[in-house]
């Protein structure tokens, strides 16, 4: 086990800094925890440069100065890490366990706050000796520039549990930040929950909608319902179990959303709040240029489908108009609700 850090609190690193890893890292450095990062080019700069200024939706202020923030553009920074999260895109989770894999002590916990259901094995694979633990978060992070972060959206973090008290210590100051925070011995069912919740990332990519305005159109809502239907319908006939990430069980998912608006309004309220400046993260890859999880979210339904000689019809084709998209160029589509609903029922027995 690697040994703890020499002030007797944790020194986490964060490789992949993006705007989950920022906000969940640049919290607990605000507390007061030794923290390092690991960015992008872009992202050190302006972390050095600006710090980091974090706000949630109540309105609570997280500060840290750019002289408290410690980021490098590689992994030697994390070196003598007792915990390292991983907040890389899925495609880069084996890169990134090559390079964590360089640089962490044996017996170091490294824990994997990414989409997908697949990347704590990948880095499993890449990091004996370590214990690797899966993650979700389920909240959205918007990033505005200059060092500041919004979270977006209402979610916990689900980290896998394990009996090294390291573990323990994270989620405690995770919630003593403000999380709500939660251990599982059963991931996978937590990660599936999470991936039908995360099919909207496509649609929010494709039209270029804030969430909330998704969420408070009927065309949009219809359309999520049907794409999230069929992907529940492929997981039952493989026998693949869910776990609820918030009040609502996630099989009632496309009920609520089927619900007229003002029904919806109401419902959803207990299970999510939105700021009016939330989008996915898919969408940001889109205008970024950035390769999108969509294989990873929406592909995986198609794939889950397939081994079970099935067919899903609308993932299908959400996963082809995304990679449209990317090859494109050019940022989202922005396709209208009625648009994207056309196009999908164009593919499938939806009716118009």
């Amino acid at each position: 086990m690697a040994p703890p850090a020499s002030n007797g609190l944790l020194r986490v690193g964060v490789f992949g800094a993006g705007a989950i890893g920022c906000y969940v890292g640049g919290r607990l450095a605000a507390s007061g925890l030794d923290v390092a990062f690991v960015a992008r080019e872009r992202l050190a700069q302006e972390m050095s440069q600006h710090g980091l200024m974090l706000r949630d939706l109540s309105g609570d202020i997280a500060e840290l100065p750019s002289r408290r923030v410690k980021v490098a553009t590689d992994a030697s920074t994390l070196t003598d890490c007792d915990i390292a999260l991983c907040s890389v895109k899925s495609a880069q989770t084996a890169e990134a366990g090559t390079a964590l894999a360089a640089v962490l002590p044996q017996g170091a916990v490294v824990v994997s706050l990414q989409n997908g259901l697949r990347n704590a094995d990948v880095l499993r694979e890449k990091l004996p000796r370590r214990i690797v633990l899966g993650g979700i978060v389920g909240f959205n992070v918007v990033a505005k520039g200059a060092g500041e972060f919004l979270r977006a959206t209402t979610g916990p973090i689900v980290i896998e549990a394990a009996p090294d008290p390291r573990v323990a210590t994270l989620v405690e100051r995770l919630v003593a930040c403000g999380f709500e925070t939660k251990l599982t011995h059963d991931i996978a069912a937590m990660q599936w929950s999470k991936l039908i919740v995360n099919l909207a990332n496509a649609v929010s990519a494709l039209s270029g909608a804030p969430t909330r305005d998704i969420l408070l159109s009927a065309t949009f809502r219809r359309t999520l319902a049907a794409i999230m239907e069929e992907a529940l319908g492929a997981l039952k006939a493989a026998g693949i179990g869910l776990s609820k990430l918030g009040p609502l069980p996630t099989r009632l998912f496309p009920f609520l959303l089927r619900l007229p608006t003002p029904l919806f309004r109401a419902a959803a309220h207990a299970q999510l709040k939105v700021d009016p400046q939330a989008r996915s993260s898919m969408y940001d890859d889109l205008m970024r240029g950035r390769a999108t999880e969509v294989d990873y979210l929406n592909g995986e339904i198609v794939d889950v489908a397939r081994r079970n000689g099935r067919d899903a019809p609308l993932n299908r084709r959400i996963v082809e108009l995304v990679h449209q998209a990317e090859a494109k160029g050019g940022g989202s589509p922005r396709l209208s609700a009625q648009a994207l609903w056309e196009g999908l029922a164009n593919t499938s027995r939806l009716k118009v």
